[in-house]
């Protein structure tokens, strides 16, 4: 009979290979953060990934096995924290892979939007380290002071229960948004430090509460806003994060593949053009390399 370490462990090396991990201290941290610390008391109701997205699509509905052993919550599934309101702790390997992305280090500082219960900012937490720091917002809340509770022995932790519009998340590392937006904010970009790495869900609505669309990197770097695919993604929407009079214009370049080509983030004045996947007045989402984009 394996010990809850011996899962937990296997677990984190199971998180490794399905979203082929880099970060050193990442594994670790999933080897060592207590799931089931966050998620409530059992029993807990388990959910297939896959049933998840086909359910989201609007194929089938989800179903789940009820289980009270912590060591049955350590694989890569989804586990109900409020089925009422069709809230889960997220698949590990997705949300795994996006901070992967996010290429952390010890004494980085990270801005997590959408923490939900905390786990993962637990998890961002031991790979920044004590020297490190993060800050997390949701808009929940309920899972906010969830959060809040869960998150208490970490002195590199702070949550706070709110809108994330126009929150200002001081100077950053690294930014996780983790709810579907229609662009990056301002206020995003312009906290990232030198080499900084913000990675978001652009996404188009597909009912009144789930997008679907791309999660991307957008890195900043001397010359500008580098920008690439992560992986597809299918999740709750941002609400006010969201700009009504670009919703219209995601749906072509989803079917396009045009958000798949993104190279740049522009923030230059300049006009439409082919590069230009979604053109707006204070952001563009581009396909031309950081090298073409003259004062981005």
């Amino acid at each position: 009979m394996m010990t809850l370490e011996d899962c937990r462990a296997f677990y984190a090396q199971e998180i490794r290979f399905a979203a082929s991990l880099t970060t050193p201290g990442l594994v670790e941290a999933f080897a060592r953060v207590p799931r089931e610390k966050f998620l409530g008391p059992a029993p807990w109701l388990i959910g297939s990934a896959t049933a998840r997205a086909l359910s989201l699509a609007g194929i089938g509905q989800m179903s789940y096995v009820s289980v009270e052993d912590p060591r049955d919550v350590y694989h890569n599934v989804v586990i109900s924290l409020d089925r009422s309101k069709d809230i889960n702790n997220g698949q590990p390997g997705s949300l795994a892979l996006w901070i992967d992305a996010l290429a952390l280090k010890p004494g980085d500082r990270v801005f997590h939007l959408g923490c939900g219960v905390g786990y993962y900012t637990a998890i961002m937490a031991e790979v920044v380290g004590a020297g490190g720091s993060v800050v997390g917002v949701e808009l929940d809340a309920g899972l906010a002071a969830r959060a809040k509770e869960n998150l208490a022995a970490y002195a590199n932790v702070t949550v706070h229960a709110g809108d994330g519009a126009g929150f200002d998340p001081g100077l950053c590392d690294a930014i996780f948004v983790n709810c579907g937006v229609t662009h990056p904010q301002t206020i995003w970009l312009e906290s990232l430090r030198d080499d900084g790495c913000l990675v978001l869900p652009l996404t188009m609505a597909i009912n009144p509460t789930i997008g679907q669309g791309i999660m991307t990197k957008i890195r900043r770097g001397p010359a500008g806003y580098s920008a690439e695919m992560v992986s597809p993604v299918a999740i709750f929407s941002g609400g006010s994060l969201r700009d009504a009079a670009l919703e219209p214009l995601m749906g072509n370049p989803l079917r396009s593949g045009g958000l798949l080509k993104l190279k740049s983030v522009r923030r230059d004045a300049h006009e439409a053009a082919e590069t230009c996947v979604i053109h707006a007045s204070e952001v563009c989402l581009s396909t031309a390399e950081l090298s073409a984009t003259a004062g981005s």
